[in-house]
């Protein structure tokens, strides 16, 4: 990686009066750098989750050459394999000194998570599932604590939070912790940014973010309670009609007849007109009309078209469900539609 290309991107977009995201960028560079004139690069860590917004904060963020950035990773249970693994390849890439501080408290989320029923397979920990409501500070609290007992020279941390995050809506650019908490200031560079422009700055600058977002997934969290956003469901398309048409008839009769010549004892000759007259009798007295229908009123008068098979492709009932990825969400108010109990907007199943 080379800091000064980014130094030289992300500064570029900041200064480029016809780029409508560089007046966010711009104020978010200045937020950064009065955190660095407070604390110095040595007392700022970097919130790196993994997450979108964590990898703003991260390509914004401390810019010196070749000096490991301290970085606090702060995991959810049964966090995303490919999260974990992206994080991991950031880590080597970005150069950041991270510490992961699993927390015991098993809640360091907004929504709580289910304890594994004994006796259950283990891929019970890969696939999401209902949880209920319960506040995940306390987790949260004692991971902080354990990062300012390790490093008590770190004295603010940069965050991803933005204002449509939860709790993020009474936050500014800089706020100290509650009281009670560890004491960190917490730095928040992207506050005012909206969901488009976490896309549009990731996708200008070719920012490597978590492959799930390319899977319909736009706000990642435990496995137990993220889902692909419903939003971005493609839905379902059949390559064939409920109504067979004429066309389909007369090739399937066609090819039939192509292949399997009439047996000499049979002195009557379906033509196509005889097939197609037969199909269309066939659909507008049974709606659900099918080949399989038409092939058996012509039965006994042409063995060509006996016992062949002329019922339509069926849809794959076990095919799985296919997502947009997360920037073509065009509203950012229903970025969180796939976090929670169940996902909102899930369609029925």
């Amino acid at each position: 990686m080379n800091c000064k290309d980014i130094a030289q991107q992300v500064y570029g977009l900041a200064e480029n009066p016809n780029d409508p995201l560089a007046p966010f960028v711009k104020e978010a560079l200045e937020v950064i750098d009065h955190c660095l004139d407070t604390h110095r690069q040595d007392g700022v860590a970097i919130s790196f989750n993994g997450g979108k917004d964590c990898a703003i904060a991260r390509r914004l963020g401390p810019r010196e050459e070749m000096k490991p950035i301290h970085s606090i990773y702060i995991p959810v249970p049964s966090p995303f394999e490919v999260l974990e693994e992206f994080i991991e390849e950031s880590r080597k890439v970005y150069n950041l000194d991270l510490f992961s501080c699993r927390p015991e408290a098993t809640q360091v989320e907004s929504v709580s998570t289910p304890n594994v029923p004994e006796g259950v397979s283990c891929d019970y920990v890969s696939r999401p599932h209902a949880v209920g409501k319960s506040k995940g500070g306390e987790g949260m609290r004692q991971a902080l604590q354990r990062y300012k007992d390790k490093f008590p020279h770190i004295t603010a941390i940069l965050i991803g939070t933005r204002r449509t995050d939860p709790h993020g809506a009474t936050l500014s650019h800089r706020n100290m912790t509650d009281p009670g908490w560890p004491e960190f200031e917490r730095v928040n560079p992207i506050i005012n940014w909206d969901y488009s422009h976490v896309w549009a700055f990731l996708r200008q600058l070719k920012v490597p973010y978590c492959s799930l977002y390319d899977q319909g997934y736009t706000s990642l969290g435990s496995t137990y309670n993220t889902f692909p956003n419903p939003a971005l469901l493609i839905q379902p398309t059949s390559t064939t009609s409920p109504l067979i048409s004429p066309g389909t008839v007369l090739t399937e009769f066609l090819s039939t007849t192509h292949t399997e010549p009439q047996s000499p004892e049979e002195d009557t000759v379906v033509s196509p007109t005889t097939v197609l007259s037969s199909f269309m009798s066939s659909t507008h007295t049974h709606p659900n009309g099918s080949l399989a229908g038409v092939a058996a009123k012509l039965n006994g008068t042409n063995n060509a078209v006996k016992n062949t098979a002329l019922s339509p492709p069926k849809l794959d009932a076990k095919a799985q469900p296919r997502y947009l990825p997360a920037y073509e969400l065009k509203d950012g108010s229903l970025e969180r539609s796939g976090r929670g109990l169940v996902p909102t907007l899930a369609p029925d199943s």
